[in-house]
């Protein structure tokens, strides 16, 4: 298992996304508009011959519909375990940096939703997403 974390930025906001779980990093391509019951779900996108879901990181968090203008990255995650692993592509504004460190807990009295650690970058907490809690967001 990789150990660190995928800088990624999400307006304006930096989260580290588990490094064991990053499967590839590209440029956001053709997005197909399809009917979706999650708000923030920007629709599908042709990925290795498959198509994913393009889910927009920020829009998640906050449960709502993405912005009108589209992130330039698409992170491919994989969520789940076992039989009900899949892959999801996060739309983010840009992924910054590989950080080869382990997560650190999140601080006593800290309220950090979705974060299953943090890490600290110039004096900054940034949230490590626990992409389980995410992928159940999803459904």
């Amino acid at each position: 298992m990789s150990r660190g974390y995928l800088l990624v930025r999400v307006e304006g906001r930096p989260y580290g996304l588990p490094l064991a779980r990053v499967l590839e990093v590209s440029d956001l391509a053709e997005v197909l508009d399809v009917p979706r019951a999650l708000p923030a779900m920007r629709g599908l996108t042709p990925v290795r011959g498959r198509l994913v879901p393009v889910v927009h990181l920020g829009a998640l968090m906050s449960d709502r519909v993405p912005p009108a203008e589209r992130g330039r990255t698409a992170v491919l995650v994989q969520i789940g375990a076992g039989e009900g692993v899949r892959q999801v592509a996060f739309e983010v504004e840009d992924a910054d940096d590989v950080v080869r460190e382990a997560a650190l807990p999140v601080p006593r009295g800290e309220s950090l939703p979705w974060a299953s650690g943090v890490a600290r970058r110039r004096g900054v907490l940034v949230p490590i997403l626990d992409l389980d809690a995410l992928g159940d967001r999803i459904g």
